[in-house]
C-alpha cells in the first residue's frame, strides 16, 4: 500500500530536511523507517520528535525489555503494523520471551513469569484503554521504579500512541525487506485482556 503523502528520499530533501535526516541516521536509530519520514515535512517538528523519541526509547531508567513490552502493548492497541513489527524484533533482541510477544499479538493474556512484566503490561493497558490508571496498577510501578520510571512509562505510552497514529493516518509502509506480523485487526482495539492479580507469580 502506498503512503498517503510523499515521503522524500534524501536526494529530494531541502537543506533543513536533510540536516535533520542526517542527525537522525547518525544517532542510535541508524535509519528512518517510521513516523519521522512524515514529520520531516516540518523539519523543526521532526528534530524535536527525534530528540524525544531517543530519550524514551534508549535513555529511560526502565530495562530495555520492559520498555519494548510497553511499546508492544501500545502498538497492538492501535493496531499499528509498522510499530508492532519493528518493535517485536527489538523486543526479541532485548530478551522479551516469544510467548509474551505472541500472546499480545493475538490479544490473549500473556503468561508472565516476572511480576515487573505484569506490572508494566497492566499499567500500559489501563492507560491506553481508560486514559487513566487504577491506584493498584500505578502504585505497583511507582513502588518498583520510583517517580522517574513511572513518568517515563507514561510518556512512553503516550509517545508511541502518537507514533502509531502517525503511521496509521499517513499509511507509512513497512520497509520492503520486512514482513508484517499483525496482518489483521485485533478483535477490538480495546480488548487486550487484563490479568488476574498475582498471575505472574504462578
Amino acid at each position: 500500500m502506498a503512503p498517503r503523502i510523499p515521503l522524500p528520499s534524501p536526494e529530494e530533501m531541502n537543506e533543513a530536511q536533510k540536516a535533520v535526516h542526517d542527525k537522525i541516521v547518525s544517532g542510535p536509530r541508524g535509519t528512518i523507517v517510521g513516523p519521522l519520514r512524515a514529520a520531516l515535512h516540518n523539519p523543526a517538528l521532526a528534530d524535536r520528535w527525534q530528540a524525544l523519541g531517543q530519550v524514551l526509547r534508549f535513555e529511560t531508567s526502565l530495562p530495555l525489555d520492559l520498555n519494548e513490552l510497553a511499546i508492544l502493548v501500545t502498538a497492538r492497541h492501535w493496531n499499528s503494523e509498522l510499530e508492532w513489527t519493528i518493535h517485536a524484533r527489538d523486543a526479541r533482541n532485548a530478551g522479551l520471551r516469544e510467548t509474551i510477544i505472541e500472546a499480545i499479538r493475538v490479544c490473549e493474556p500473556p503468561n508472565f513469569t516476572r511480576e515487573e512484566e505484569r506490572e508494566i503490561y497492566e499499567f500500559s493497558r489501563e492507560l491506553l484503554e481508560n486514559g487513566k490508571v487504577t491506584d493498584l496498577a500505578y502504585s505497583s510501578v511507582l513502588d518498583r521504579w520510583g517517580p522517574s520510571g513511572t513518568v517515563e512509562l507514561t510518556a512512553l505510552v503516550g509517545y508511541y500512541s502518537m507514533v502509531a497514529m502517525t503511521l496509521n493516518a499517513h499509511g507509512i509502509p513497512l520497509p520492503d525487506h520486512i514482513a508484517p506480523e499483525l496482518k489483521s485487526d485485533p478483535p477490538s482495539v480495546t480488548e487486550l485482556p487484563s490479568l488476574p492479580r498475582r498471575a505472574a507469580a504462578e
